[in-house]
């Protein structure tokens, strides 16, 4: 038998009365998220996408990143690879960590205190150097998240104000975060509706059937609440 978490108490009284086959609307699954945080701290509220891809197939990959417009109520520490002019830019624009070859060298030797990173495209293969460390973390750039660029500062800005990346995993789905629970469902659905825009926008031509099957809003100590399918794209329209 495993053991129960430290927060068994507090979840089954999270759970209790809950219908776990239950669909919501978008609005009650996000006030029902919100509502059933126990958490001494100000979690973070995440959607989790079932999406109808098989990401095995590269032409069925859905990977992106977007601005939300309320961001994500947390410091986002931004390390730049850069060189010349570039470290300047990315310093002014609020980058926490900026260089090439030294800070490569400070990653290999353990450092990985930061959330995002950033590199033109001229430092690539020192940063390529450092993969085997990035990639696993999520943070290895990637120009088709906007994180290979040579707008650095537009670049820190964006992270900096809550820019999310996201990218379905090998089971099809799809996680981001969508800000605090502090923020309240408007803000929290505002950010969700950004999300939800910018995947359905990345719709594979190659993805056949429903595109996205199912949806849950939860907190990451809360029960998942879920969507009911066609309400999806209601919110999404409406």
């Amino acid at each position: 038998m495993g053991t129960m978490p430290k927060h068994g108490k507090q979840y089954r009284k999270a759970m209790d009365g809950l219908d776990r086959q239950a669909k919501y609307s978008v609005e009650d699954a996000v006030a029902k998220a919100l509502g059933a945080s126990f958490a001494k701290f100000d979690e973070t509220v995440d959607v989790a996408l079932n999406l109808g891809v098989d990401p095995k197939y590269s032409d069925q990959m859905v990977r992106g990143a977007i601005a939300l417009p309320h961001g994500l109520g947390k410091t986002v520490r931004v390390a730049v690879f850069c060189k010349g002019d570039k470290e300047a830019e990315a310093k002014a624009a609020g980058a926490d960590f900026v260089g090439a070859e030294d800070l490569v060298a400070k990653v290999k030797e353990g450092f990985l205190d930061f959330d995002t990173a950033i590199a033109t495209p001229d430092v690539m293969a020192l940063v390529g150097q450092i993969g085997r460390v990035l990639g696993p973390r999520g943070l290895m750039p990637n120009a088709k998240t906007g994180t290979v660029t040579f707008d650095v500062a537009a670049a820190v800005q964006e992270v900096k104000a809550g820019r999310v990346e996201f990218k379905v995993d090998k089971a099809g789905v799809l996680h981001a975060p969508l800000g605090k629970v502090s923020f309240g469902p408007e803000k929290i659905m505002d950010n969700l509706k950004a999300v939800l825009g910018e995947v359905n926008r990345l719709k594979p031509s190659a993805a056949k059937g429903s595109y996205m099957k199912t949806m849950a809003v939860s907190t990451p100590m809360g029960p998942g609440f879920k969507v009911e399918p066609t309400l999806i794209r209601k919110f999404i329209e409406g």
